[in-house]
């Protein structure tokens, strides 16, 4: 069997004729081998060419890359020579030699491409981006519906790429946390349009409801390895300390879990997945408020069951409310009240009303509202775990993962409340005895430098310093020469400095080079890190033009688009650039060829 060439990615041919060439010329060489070989007049047919096909992604936590790398293998099998890239790595330009492509991408935070589209996107919404009527597109969106803008990313690439004149191949899917049954079924419904010529409607196509997944194994189950989201490992709480002291306003935790029998590895930069249980009492008054015993079975997907009560504790979502649960239990009781907020043009009314609300507010709110056990817990939604970005080095802390957990606690409608997860981990999780089932979540492109002696910047205020605390842990454990510079603030710093007894060590004998604190509340006028940045212009400006990593780590919303303001403050007041040239800088660190030099902690929310 001769071997076949093929002609280079960087030869003058769009995708469409290198795919031609490479099958003319596995047609002539297949022809001649049939020929040497048996003599025949008779030439076999020339391998057929395969239709390029381009899938990228958009992916925060890796999530979608696996996607999309699954659906380039299935392609590749169904006769298509796909190409997989990262959304950063396409240009419209390639979009329009592109002729067919299959977009896979996640949401960040509140409807924001990941860090790895975010460049695509500002390219792709550009007002001078490219006509593209060549190209023939689908796009799957991962999103979380407790998020206000689900599958925020993924609507602007479909509806901006119609804009475009791109022809639409299939319906823009939508699917929950719960992904890999709707990507399934999208999927499939991808290849038969793949060869047809009929563009498809814009109607989104929401995933299938799931039922509520079986509960992760008690520690005394003999578990087999290969711990994952799917199967956590029941781990122990060892340590769970209050860092912030005495009068100040917030909980935030220290926590040390002890992994030891899991085979979970982690790196400086990854998360950890929590899945937590929701609050007993308020099962109980859940159950109560319903009229059931709480042994009900409620059956589950691999043909067993739980009682109802277990299935409200451990398997579904309780204290949020999905618009669907509202507008059912609107109908059943006759609440006219509920029933006109729920029109849409009243959306963010509608938003505003839920908030602070749970399960057991809208049954009291709708008293005539009668709902079987099995019945209800179909209607809600999947509890999924919590993702923390890991605050330990694994070389510092070897069989062991830390954490610092900010607790959500606040009064709303009467009753005092606290977040699901942080509540769990603070409140009713018993040192060495109740199990914590976790998993580690791998973030892609949060990662130290591989050379030791890049200068590292490190901004993250509150639990924004977690993993920096790793990074910094990873740096001294590896005798990185590297300087090392922290950005860290909060409200007051008798009270919120998290991590002071090891943080000012550190910058006393030297191995922290910079630390600089804005703590808000100190003062009449508030102080934030980013007012730190443009303080310290340029010596920042030094830094980078030294080839610093900038790493920042905090609320996703407010501190890191005004941190990213900051930056490029930075670069045109201390480096002399322009807001153009100052744009360009930033773009360039953010795609570095060998990693990027500016990066922001993955969002640590299922979406």
């Amino acid at each position: 069997m001769p071997v076949v060439p093929r002609i280079p990615e960087n030869a003058p041919f769009t995708a469409q004729q290198r795919a031609w060439l490479d099958g003319y010329l596995a047609g002539l060489l297949y022809d001649a081998a049939g020929t040497a070989s048996s003599g025949s007049s008779a030439a076999p047919a020339a391998a057929a060419p395969r239709t390029p096909l381009l899938v990228a992604f958009g992916s925060q936590t890796g999530s979608a890359g696996s996607l999309a790398k699954s659906v380039a293998r299935e392609a590749d099998r169904r006769g298509f020579q796909s190409t997989v890239k990262e959304l950063n790595q396409v240009s419209p330009a390639d979009l329009a030699s592109a002729g067919q492509c299959v977009i896979v991408t996640s949401t960040w935070g509140d409807g924001d491409p990941p860090d790895n589209a975010a460049g695509f996107w500002s390219a792709l919404s550009a007002e001078g981006a490219p006509r593209l009527e060549s190209l023939r597109y689908a796009v799957l969106g991962l999103g979380d519906r407790n998020y206000a803008d689900f599958c925020g990313a993924a609507k602007k690439f479909d509806l901006r790429l119609e804009q475009l004149g791109a022809q639409r191949l299939l319906a823009r899917a939508e699917c929950d946390v719960d992904f890999q049954a709707g990507a399934k079924a999208w999927t499939e419904s991808l290849w038969p349009v793949l060869t047809s010529a009929t563009p498809a409607a814009a109607t989104p196509v929401p995933a299938p409801e799931t039922a509520p997944a079986p509960a992760p194994p008690p520690a005394s189950d003999p578990a087999p390895a290969g711990y994952s989201r799917t199967r956590p490992f029941p781990a122990r709480l060892k340590v769970n300390r209050r860092l912030n002291r005495e009068g100040s306003d917030k909980d935030t935790r220290h926590l040390e879990i002890v992994l030891g029998g899991s085979g979970l590895s982690y790196e400086a930069g990854d998360a950890l997945g929590v899945v937590p249980e929701n609050d007993p009492h308020l099962v109980a008054a859940l159950t109560a408020r319903l009229g059931a015993s709480g042994d009900e079975a409620i059956a589950l997907p691999d043909g067993g069951s739980v009682p109802f009560r277990e299935a409200l504790r451990r398997q579904v979502v309780v204290t949020s409310l999905s618009d669907s649960l509202i507008r059912e239990a609107a109908s059943r009781s006759g609440n006219a009240e509920l029933t006109a907020l729920l029109q849409p043009e009243r959306k963010a009314e509608l938003e505003a009303w839920k908030y602070g609300r749970d399960l057991l507010d809208l049954l009291e709110l709708c008293p005539g509202a009668s709902f079987e056990p099995a019945e209800l817990t179909g209607m809600l939604r999947r509890l999924q775990p919590r993702l923390y970005s890991i605050s330990s080095s694994p070389k510092a802390h070897p069989g062991e993962v830390h954490l610092t957990v900010a607790v959500v606690r606040y009064g709303a409608h009467g009753r005092q409340r606290s977040g699901v997860c942080s509540g769990f981990l603070a409140d009713r999780v018993s040192i060495q005895e109740t199990p914590v089932p976790v998993f580690v979540q791998t973030s892609h492109g949060f990662r130290l430098p591989a050379d030791g002696a890049v200068p590292i910047i490190l901004i993250g205020p509150g639990t924004g310093i977690a993993p920096f605390r790793a990074f910094l842990e990873e740096r001294r454990a590896t005798g990185a020469k590297g300087s090392n510079w922290l950005f860290f603030g909060d409200q007051r710093r008798a009270v919120d400095f998290l991590y002071e007894e090891e943080v000012v060590p550190m910058h006393q004998d030297g191995f922290l080079t910079r630390l600089d604190l804005a703590f808000s509340r100190d003062q009449a006028e508030k102080i934030y890190v980013q007012n730190r940045m443009l303080e310290h212009a340029a010596e920042l400006w030094r830094w980078l033009e030294a080839g610093a990593h900038v790493y920042v780590c905090g609320d996703a919303k407010r501190m890191a688009k005004d941190v990213d303001a900051a930056l490029h403050r930075v670069i045109q007041t201390a480096g002399g650039r322009s807001v153009e040239r100052a744009a360009e800088y930033v773009a360039a660190m953010k795609s570095a060829p060998a990693q990027s030099r500016i990066a922001p902690a993955p969002a640590r929310g299922p979406q």
